[in-house]
């Protein structure tokens, strides 16, 4: 076994290397050096993850045209799609991830847009296998979940309408983005806390191989979506903060969306807690979550009987109606709202 798999790291260096060497006779000069770029970041090198200085070189192509923008997303995609190896499947949706976080806004925009017709699953790994030995089709179940997990990173920014895995780089972001919570819509703040919480649910079906995060470019990676996880528990908690405050007001159809949403979202915990051991717990959002949850179902509760209440008044009043109208019929000229017909006699003759 390892025999085979020295073997095949050495044919992973050789595919590298042709690759590097295509490029640089490539015709098309202004690629070629984008593409030995993402070839070096996604190198066929087995458990360790890409340097810091492959992955500015990746995300330095963001900082020009976007045509370069745009061709750099491109090169990367390729390479994804065309590999069958999990260790470069991890590299590049490490890197993608990168540019999500780190990257400029016209580098994640050219991500976001691709492909072209958009649609679910655009990274296209769900039907992902590495069959070269046991090591890697386990691994092959981190690729798959880490697409996912990346997808749903970008489905959350469009729906909250900026990326939620990126650091806010200052304390008037952080006030802008709170001030946009408190102001919007009920209906809009629980479609957004709907999104978010589709993350964590993404984030917290982690494969059962949590052994292999001993793997130095797994370990990475979920560092990396520990991060996220930190940022999006922030923005739940401004969420469900403002919408703890507008439980009376909310329809009992509100209501129970969100006692729903929370209700998934404590089904995560436990999942979590075994994929960030000691990390990430959040206790406040926790409490909050549980404290709001009993909550809802007080004020759910208190409409409930509000509306049984006005129900039974409801019913009181008709009835009350409906024996005055039949009174007024019974002591009129009619029966029943039926005109008394005379009776004419004729005798045939």
């Amino acid at each position: 076994m390892g025999h085979l798999k020295r073997l095949r790291i050495f044919i992973g260096f050789l595919k590298d290397k042709a690759s590097l060497i295509k490029t640089t006779f490539s015709t098309k000069r202004q690629t070629s050096s984008i593409r030995r770029a993402v070839l070096r970041a996604t190198s066929h090198r087995t458990s360790t993850p890409p340097s810091n200085n492959r992955i500015a070189t990746v995300l330095s192509f963001g900082h020009g045209s976007r045509t370069r923008a745009s061709a750099c997303i491109q090169a990367l995609m390729d390479r994804l799609h065309a590999t069958r190896n999990a260790f470069v499947a991890l590299k590049c949706l490490f890197t993608i991830h990168n540019i999500i976080t780190r990257g400029s806004f016209i580098l994640k925009d050219q991500l976001s847009i691709y492909p072209s017709y958009g649609g679910r699953n655009f990274l296209n790994l769900s039907m992902f296998r590495d069959s070269s030995d046991p090591g890697t089709w386990e691994l092959s179940s981190w690729v798959r979940w880490y697409a996912c997990v990346l997808e749903r990173n970008l489905t959350v920014s469009r729906v909250v309408g900026y990326y939620v895995s990126s650091p806010k780089s200052s304390k008037k972001m952080n006030d802008d983005n709170e001030e946009k919570v408190l102001a919007l819509l009920s209906s809009d703040l629980l479609r957004e806390l709907d999104a978010l919480v589709g993350s964590v649910e993404e984030i917290s079906d982690v494969p059962s191989s949590l052994n292999l995060q001993r793997n130095n470019l797994v370990h990475e990676v979920v560092g990396l979506v520990g991060e996220d996880y930190r940022l999006i528990q922030h923005e739940i908690f401004l969420r469900v903060g403002e919408l703890g405050e507008r439980l009376t007001s909310l329809s009992r159809e509100e209501l129970t969306q969100f006692l729903d949403t929370l209700k998934r979202l404590e089904d995560c915990e436990d999942r979590l807690l075994r994929l960030f051991v000691n990390r990430y717990k959040n206790h406040g959002l926790w409490n909050s979550i549980h404290e709001t949850t009993m909550k809802i179902m007080v004020v759910a509760v208190n409409k409930n009987v509000q509306e049984k209440a006005l129900m039974k008044i409801w019913r009181k009043d008709k009835s009350s109606e409906l024996s005055g109208q039949s009174f007024q019929l019974t002591s009129s000229d009619t029966w029943l709202g039926l005109d008394r017909i005379p009776l004419s006699l004729s005798t045939a003759r």
